[in-house]
């Protein structure tokens, strides 16, 4: 056993025998060194690997903390397993519903249009638009604009990760851009592994190709549960991961560095690639835009796919993927579907991320969008029941709500609908047989009385549906 293990056991112990409490601190690096007599990296690789088994937890420029008690007790993997995939038709009939103008959009993927709108970006696209080169020359043919396939290229350098101009590939989206990896690295028949509660563009791609699905619970303090996941890859012949690990959709929370480092030692340890879903990470509040999993990825086994969709609006629908060697049969697909993006809007943007209007953008949309989420959290938990839980993170625009647990979710949607309230219950994001009391609140919008009178009726509807599964049960 290696000294960091010795010590890490023995700090395990500790914590199992209520030497440290819930939330409470652990000795910093050095102090734990001076404690135990052992060197700073035998320390800090001993609360690595206390964190991977999701005893501790990390905080920024804090140190490391005990997690709650109820995750030290034996974390049960909850893998699952899954064949025959059905819910696309859920899922058209989902967006269907909600789309009518009349519908107060909560349950929208997208931020409100309004914060989105950049006049500059419009400006632009207005120039362009009078030229014909912009729109009838070949250049943005796939792998896309090479201007703009530049201008990505050095935003991944800039965040210390490799990247070769001819390394991205440019799509219709970011959902164009992930169906793509997965269909150029998967057949019929292969095992993917997802979250188990994920973004439903996944379970749907997973339907689609013809993929068996394993998925992994989510950690309650972490977000992702480290020690599931390598215990999936040892079980199954895992061949590609889906995962959303910055400003996870739907519950929010961004993966630490030192569990993403993991990660990516065990892609490569079997052999397996990773499509990472990264559509949010400009939205996230901090100081510093979290890191992509290409960061630590030194074996090309990761596929990052990102989108302008989710900061200058879905009328944008420029996505791209750092493709590494897959960007051949990824253009082979594209010219097979979609063909080629839009000429206008890639040249529009080439010149909108040169001059840095960009930067200014997301500047202005960050904090509004974390002034609206705090006013719909303050209102949230303060009026509704005491039973149900909001998940917050500081970063995106998402509230995931987790209600009493035989409070169905669904049944509050159906309700609210025939209000013109729309909402997102986790059968989206959930399969069926997991639980149900889940629900996905946008909460992009100013603060207004026509808001407020949406969220009593919520609150209401909650507090009913609370008191019928009561009865029910009685």
């Amino acid at each position: 056993m290696f000294k960091s293990e010795k010590l890490a056991h023995s700090i395990e112990q500790l914590i199992k025998h209520g030497q440290w409490k819930t939330h409470e601190k652990l000795p910093s690096l050095r102090e734990q060194a001076q404690l135990s007599g052992y060197s700073l990296i035998t320390v800090l690789n001993a609360y690595q690997i206390l964190e991977a088994k999701g005893l501790i937890y990390a905080k920024d420029k804090s140190g490391y903390y005990v997690v709650k008690a109820k995750s030290i007790l034996q974390h049960p993997l909850e893998m699952q397993h899954s064949k025959n995939i059905q819910i696309n038709s859920k899922v058209f009939h989902y967006l269907k519903s909600i789309q009518h103008s009349d519908i107060l959009p909560f349950g929208s993927a997208f931020p409100n249009p309004e914060l989105l709108y950049n006049q500059k970006f419009m400006q632009l696209l207005a120039q362009h638009a009078k030229r014909k080169h912009s729109y009838l020359n070949s250049d943005n043919m796939p792998p896309g604009n090479f201007a703009l396939r530049q201008l990505i290229a050095n935003r991944y350098i800039l965040q210390g990760v490799q990247c070769d101009t001819d390394d991205i590939v440019i799509t219709s989206g970011a959902l164009n851009a992930l169906n793509l990896a997965l269909e150029a690295l998967t057949q019929s028949g292969d095992f993917i592994l997802l979250q188990d509660t994920v973004f439903y563009g996944a379970w749907q791609a997973a339907e689609r190709l013809g993929l068996e699905v394993v998925t992994i619970p989510t950690h309650p303090d972490h977000g992702f549960d480290i020690v599931a996941f390598e215990q999936a890859l040892k079980q199954y012949p895992i061949k590609v991961c889906w995962l959303m690990l910055n400003v996870q959709n739907p519950v929010g929370y961004t993966v630490s560095n030192s569990i993403k480092q993991k990660i990516a030692n065990l892609l490569h340890e079997y052999q397996v690639y990773l499509i990472e879903d990264d559509v949010y990470a400009e939205l996230s509040y901090g100081k510093h835009k979290p890191l992509p999993m290409t960061y630590f990825d030194q074996h090309q086994r990761v596929l990052h796919c990102s989108t302008f969709s989710k900061t200058l609006g879905m009328g944008t629908r420029v996505g791209w993927i750092h493709a590494h060697q897959f960007s051949d049969a990824i253009q082979h697909l594209q010219l097979m579907s979609t063909v080629s993006v839009s000429p206008l809007v890639q040249n529009a943007l080439v010149d909108f991320l040169s001059h840095h209007y960009y930067e200014k953008h997301l500047r202005h949309l960050r904090q509004r969008l974390a002034q609206y989420k705090q006013v719909f959290y303050d209102y949230l938990a303060q009026h509704l029941p005491e039973d149900c839980h909001i998940h917050f993170f500081t970063s995106g625009y998402f509230l995931w709500i987790e209600l009493a647990p035989n409070c169905d979710s669904f049944k509050i949607y159906e309700s609210l609908l025939k209000q013109n309230i729309g909402i997102a219950p986790s059968v989206l994001f959930r399969l069926e047989k997991n639980t149900q009391n889940y629900i996905r609140l946008n909460c992009s919008f100013e603060w207004n009385d026509t808001i407020e009178v949406a969220m009593q009726q919520l609150c209401v509807c909650i507090q009913q549906q609370n008191a019928s599964s009561s009865f029910t049960l009685n």
